[in-house]
């Protein structure tokens, strides 16, 4: 690492900032302590970076193969690997998520550009969703693992974009697992009832707020954010006025490998249809249409 790096712990959980390198110059070498700084803090910051959209995607390109969103458009920017919210132009993302689970491959990593932020308020949030999973009792643990669960894109106006991946995943480089759904995006625990399912997936998903296991920024403009999609989720404080804009490059591929194989077949209404069918109309149509593709392969 370069010995003008400056490193900064922001949190018990989660969270460093970075000062001493500018990003439009980096190594090599230097891609390869920013990587291995990811795997220790699960989110960095450099503040007082001064990069164009060009450089931000070049910079990406070094992490792996680059999508910009699949379902939203920019407000303003327009290049093929940048994705912009504004929020003039309703951009807060202010729910807790993971990016882009609804993929069968979503997301390793994001690489967020803050262009012009407020003065005060819209500060960002991320938790570690690893240390949410450590701190559950040894028998939620082994529930969790043994479940899957339906992620869509309805936020975006897409619930027919699906994809089912393991309640707990593990870390492909750690080994860790972590808890793997979240408030924006996961619908339906597969292999529950709708009943059952609302009542765990209400207990998660507020779980991993748990101011313990999270870390808080205050933004400057030009401030790089870089995390890893694979154990954390974020959240935008909804509490400014005035302009907001980032720029995000988002990187792909993502294998979500699970803890442990589910113990028990997806749930499945059983005899005639009533009033409360609709709540497993999606994920019907979920697994038809994955048994679909199969046939046709």
């Amino acid at each position: 690492m370069a010995n003008q790096w400056q490193i900064k712990r922001l949190a018990g959980a989660l969270g460093a900032e970075v000062s001493g390198t500018d990003l439009t110059t980096t190594t090599n070498s230097d891609i390869q302590d920013i990587k291995a700084l990811l795997t220790e803090h699960k989110v960095l910051f450099f503040p007082g970076q001064n990069i164009s959209p060009e450089q931000h995607v070049a910079f990406g390109h070094n992490f792996g193969e680059l999508e910009n969103h699949p379902n939203l458009k920019n407000p303003f920017t327009d290049h093929p690997y940048i994705f912009e919210l504004a929020a003039t132009q309703g951009g807060v993302a202010d729910e807790w998520h993971t990016d882009i689970t609804f993929q069968e491959q979503p997301s390793i990593m994001s690489i967020l550009h803050m262009v012009k932020c407020p003065e005060y308020g819209g500060d960002t949030m991320w938790t570690s969703l690893e240390q949410a999973y450590d701190e559950l009792s040894k028998p939620m643990q082994q529930l969790c693992e043994g479940t899957t669960a339906l992620h869509d894109a309805a936020p975006h106006s897409r619930p027919e974009v699906m994809a089912v991946h393991p309640v707990v995943r593990v870390h492909p480089e750690t080994g860790r697992k972590s808890l793997y759904v979240n408030e924006h995006f996961t619908r339906r625990i597969v292999e529950m009832n709708n009943t059952e399912s609302r009542v765990v997936l209400d207990y998660l998903t507020d779980w991993v707020k748990n101011p313990r296991f999270t870390v808080r920024y205050h933004w400057t403009p030009g401030t790089i954010a870089i995390w890893d999609n694979r154990c954390t989720q974020h959240f935008v404080l909804n509490d400014f006025e005035g302009e907001r804009v980032i720029q995000r490059v988002t990187v792909m591929g993502d294998q979500v490998e699970a803890a442990a194989q589910p113990v028990a077949q997806p749930w499945v209404r059983e005899g005639r249809k009533s009033a409360t069918s609709r709540y497993d109309r999606q994920m019907r149509q979920y697994f038809r249409e994955r048994d679909q593709e199969a046939a046709d392969v």
